[in-house]
């Protein structure tokens, strides 16, 4: 049974990760894993990887709904892109569960302050809000998804990450589509590959469920407190990306230490 210090440790990481979701539009789930083992206090790295990947696959799989609505989601290089990512994941988590626990956060952490030096950077390139992945744009489109697709899901499974700031720009330098799309889009592969990883931690027995559960009711709290504070601090959305980026750079620095 969980004991109410780990339901209010939980619960905050939850929303947290919520909080920064609605903030910035994406992101949090890199924080899912260290603040699983530092603050939640999961002893086993690997059971911090299968429970986050639970987590944030059933948020995105939430989020996924409002965006279908909206239409933003470009479904046709979606599926290309989740349907290579799902093997790239599954051979990911494999090759994670079968590295050293202090080793894997210790890669984990170097990965989170490369995610924060590129998040430094603004990303300038052509739009194509038109683009859509059909026979006479095959020839050019899935030379372009199908690798982006294996290397972003292969370093999803084997962080154990949703993968949303990676997979953003891959959309977006792959196919030329508008932020608004990518990030509707990346919800499709995000649910994919969080779900491949979580079915390949569960199967292992590396998933807390109550972890779950609880993870994401921080997370719905969490996540409307950053849509309303998102809408008041809109014209801030460049210092808060900033901000959030030299976060996740003192935390990787911190992780790195601790794992070696």
């Amino acid at each position: 049974m969980i004991d109410a210090a780990t339901i209010v440790a939980a619960l905050g990481s939850g929303a947290l990760i919520g909080l920064i979701l609605g903030l910035v539009g994406g992101g949090g789930s890199i924080l899912a894993v260290p603040l699983l083992v530092y603050v939640v206090g999961v002893k086993s790295p690997h059971l911090a990887i299968g429970t986050a990947a639970v987590a944030v696959a059933l948020n995105a799989a939430s989020g996924l709904v409002g965006h279908h609505r909206a239409g933003t989601v470009k479904w046709p290089c979606a599926l290309v892109f989740a349907g290579t990512g799902a093997l790239g994941a599954a051979l990911g988590a494999e090759l994670g569960k079968a590295t050293d626990g202090a080793r894997l956060l210790a890669l984990f952490g170097g990965m989170m302050v490369i995610v924060g030096l590129s998040m430094l950077r603004k990303r300038r390139s052509p739009e194509d809000p038109d683009v859509r992945l059909r026979p006479a744009t095959a020839g050019h489109l899935l030379p372009r998804l199908v690798p982006a697709g294996l290397v972003v899901g292969g370093l999803a499974g084997f962080f154990g990450i949703g993968g949303g700031f990676l997979i953003v720009p891959a959309l977006i330098l792959a196919t030329g589509m508008p932020l608004r799309n990518a990030i509707g889009t990346s919800l499709v592969v995000v649910t994919t590959l969080g779900l491949t990883t979580a079915a390949s931690y569960a199967l292992s027995g590396q998933v807390d469920w109550w972890l779950v559960a609880i993870l994401l009711a921080g997370g719905i709290v969490g996540s409307l407190a950053g849509i309303a504070l998102g809408k008041r601090l809109a014209g801030a959305r460049r210092p808060l990306e900033v901000g959030f980026a030299a976060m996740v750079m003192a935390v990787g620095v911190y992780v790195v230490m601790r794992g070696i």
